[in-house]
């Protein structure tokens, strides 16, 4: 499938396509623009939740691979339906050439003024940069848990 065109803005750095991916998926309920989300990934990335009581680990304990659409596809009704708001409150890139890795640490709220998140954790996502742009390779996430908590050196 080819990719949707991505804004400019939106893959010209780390910072932007990261911002970007975080504001595709964060709104009131409603829809999102999908084409955008779309854009920010290379044909054939994956996102990967790993979270159990998310209901993304498959018998046997492994991770779900989802493709961009597979992505949209399991999370559209709920975000129609509800307002979620998810935003990055604090990162560490490392970079070598045209690849890069982010631990993306984030917060997640119902309402973009909720005093409290309902949900934190930490995206793991790579990034090509194609001399053009960035793009997405893959983003695989764990939210915290009493038995996973968020290491202080990612806060």
């Amino acid at each position: 499938m080819e990719p949707s065109r991505a804004d400019p803005a939106d893959v010209a750095s780390i910072d932007a396509i990261i911002r970007a991916a975080y504001d595709s998926v964060s709104g009131p309920a409603g829809t999102r623009n999908w084409d955008r989300l779309r854009s920010l990934f290379i044909p054939g990335a994956r996102l990967v939740p790993t979270t159990e009581n998310a209901g993304a680990v498959n018998f046997g304990g492994k991770p779900q691979m989802l493709d961009v659409d597979g992505f949209i596809s399991r999370c559209a009704a709920h975000v129609a339906n509800n307002g979620f708001f998810e935003k990055e409150i604090a990162r560490r890139t490392e970079q070598f050439g045209c690849i890069a890795h982010a631990w993306s640490t984030y917060e997640s709220r119902h309402n973009a003024d909720d005093p409290k998140p309902f949900m934190r954790g930490i995206n793991s996502i790579q990034l090509f940069y194609d001399g053009n742009r960035w793009w997405i390779v893959s983003i695989y996430w764990l939210q915290e848990s009493a038995r996973d908590p968020i290491p202080e050196k990612y806060l």
